[in-house]
């Protein structure tokens, strides 16, 4: 019960506290958050859409947890960011008992601290994606089945069937299929591939299917081939085989990782697991003697390699995608620090101290840089309905839109826009956002403009009309300050949107 309440305590102020005051980011937080929006105000809680189009980028799991939120607490940042804290707390929970259940409380407790206090962990656990619903749905999958194995309970089975069915419903057949993988590969380390017949069963199937049809059938009812394309083709296959990201698509991009995203432990276990190879590469030399590891230590291994692995050989990553490696690798390395409990209490209390400030002081200051909050409160008194409001910037601020619920269009010129216009099978197919040519800005119309600082001088150079500045976003206190490093001097252009306005009468 005392481990119950500090882990408790400890999610609060890790997940939950402070999270309200982090603005929607873009470009991936406001397109959950603005699909969600959209969905909850057309009355639709089935078809994902985004600026008035369908939608197939995710399930749909996610999207009904942040309209649930919205329904008891309104459009919201506080609304946005409290279900993935709830799932990280859950997911402390899931490995708290999972490590005491196949080894002792001691080293479940030390597991599930060392867990919520990972940078990685802490991070995703404040952002608003579908990766947290999925750690806890995916790692009660695993448990579930593991439990199952050693106490030859089949009802574990069926919870792990159904857990894989809510998986699948958050973020896609990967919720099922990487899974899978990893009880093949246990069971064949294990040498007792038969248990499958054990395993897949018609109830554990059926169950699984009636789960997962809830949403996807309608889907295809509703959608036919546009549904299976969008979601499966680009959102899947293509993700696995076309990087999104060149930078990142290279073979060391997870042990990076995995070594940022496990601080502070991974401080002190990179020398200690580099000692303990070399030991037991001499004994192998001196004896001939490969490690030996027991049912528990192979099921741990399998399930957090097989994950990074996998996903080192996709095409697209994201530093989100090992996430649900973590809960098994914090039970695997938890017995290093359950022997030393002082130098494990000491890194705890430091990171207490350390992540809030570092909510406050860096983790605030960038998603301010990359929201359109403030840009909001700037144009949002300005807008009525004889206003069109265009957008002139290097991205697209979806979190604009999610704030002042205004209609905003992507202004580009021609050229531009014939390359960023979205087409089948290729990452362009996301740009579903309203667009608009400078020719085609209405004459009838006042016009509000919000211009990205870099393009401001070719803004005005081209766009023909009398464009008033009425306002201005400045630039963030950590853009600020990394200008301020890297040039030695206060620049000039310290403000990061310029809000112009033309006024005409309407015809």
């Amino acid at each position: 019960m005392v481990n119950c309440i500090v882990l408790l305590v400890l999610s609060l102020i890790l997940f939950v506290a402070g999270g309200w005051i982090l603005p929607i980011t873009d470009p991936t937080e406001c397109c959950y958050t603005l699909t969600a929006k959209e969905m909850l105000e057309a009355g639709d809680w089935l078809s994902p859409r985004i600026y008035g189009n369908f939608w197939f980028d995710k399930p749909i799991m996610f999207y009904w947890e942040l309209m649930i939120s919205y329904k008891l607490f309104g459009f919201g940042d506080f609304a946005s960011r409290i279900f993935p804290a709830l799932f990280a707390t859950g997911g402390v929970f899931l490995t708290y008992f999972f490590g005491a259940k196949i080894y002792n409380a001691k080293i479940g407790f030390a597991a599930a601290v060392m867990l919520a206090t990972s940078l990685e962990y802490w991070y995703i656990s404040h952002a608003i994606i579908t990766d947290m619903t999925l750690l806890f749905t995916f790692s009660l999958t695993l448990m579930a089945f593991f439990i199952g194995y050693r106490s030859n309970n089949p009802k574990m089975y069926l919870i792990a069937f159904a857990s894989s069915g809510v998986a699948v419903l958050t973020k896609g057949p990967i919720g099922f299929l990487l899974p899978g993988l990893i009880i093949l590969l246990f069971l064949l380390w294990q040498g007792d591939l038969k248990h499958l017949r054990k395993l897949f069963t018609v109830r554990n199937f059926l169950t699984f299917a009636i789960i997962v049809a809830v949403w996807y059938l309608p889907m295809i009812i509703l959608h036919g081939s546009e549904f299976v394309e969008n979601f499966f083709g680009v959102h899947n296959f293509l993700r696995a085989t076309v990087t999104e990201y060149e930078k990142t698509n290279v073979w060391y991009y997870y042990t990076l990782i995995s070594i940022v995203g496990f601080l502070p432990w991974s401080i002190p276990l990179l020398p200690a697991a580099v000692v303990k190879f070399f030991r037991r590469a001499e004994l192998f030399i001196e004896e001939g003697r490969l490690p030996v590891f027991d049912v528990h230590e192979k099921f741990l291994i399998v399930w957090a390699l097989t994950v990074v692995i996998f996903f080192q050989l996709c095409a697209t990553k994201y530093v989100t995608y090992t996430l649900p490696a973590m809960p098994a690798a914090m039970i695997f390395i938890a017995r290093y620090f359950a022997n030393r409990w002082k130098l494990f209490l000491a890194m705890t209390a430091g990171v207490l101290i350390i992540f809030p400030l570092t909510l406050r002081l860096v983790a605030l200051p960038l998603a301010e840089d990359n929201s359109g909050r403030r840009a909001a409160e700037v144009i949002s008194p300005l807008i009525d309905e004889q206003t069109c409001v265009v957008s002139f910037d290097n991205g697209y601020s979806g979190s604009l839109v999610f704030y002042t619920g205004a209609k905003i269009f992507r202004l580009e010129d021609a050229d531009n826009y014939e390359r960023l216009r979205p087409r089948e099978l290729t990452w362009s197919i996301k740009n579903v956002m309203p667009f608009m040519s400078f020719d085609e800005l209405p004459s009838d119309k006042k016009i509000i403009a919000v211009v990205g600082i870099e393009r401001e001088q070719f803004f005005l150079a081209c766009v023909k009309g009398d464009w008033q500045l009425v306002g201005a976003v400045p630039k963030g206190e950590l853009e600020a300050w990394q200008e301020k490093t890297f040039h030695n001097k206060q620049s000039p252009q310290k403000f990061k949107y310029k809000i112009y306005r033309r006024s005409t009468e309407v015809k």
